[in-house]
């Protein structure tokens, strides 16, 4: 298993509790809801693609 995906885990459940605040808040415009969803994405998808980039430059350069 990835080393990141436990970290990715604690980090998702704040982030989503965060998340249904903001959905729920009657204050809180939709598009700030929206936007942080993005954000938490589209930092998802960068991080990801760093751990899987980091795999397999380790793979390679294994004896």
């Amino acid at each position: 298993m990835n080393p990141l995906v436990p970290l990715f885990i604690l980090i998702s459940l704040p982030l989503a509790a965060i998340g249904l605040v903001l959905a729920t808040d009657q204050g809180i415009e939709p598009a700030l809801f929206y936007a942080s969803v993005k954000t938490f994405v589209i930092l998802a998808v960068v991080a990801v693609g760093m751990s899987f980039a980091a795999l397999k430059l380790a793979e390679r350069s294994k004896p």
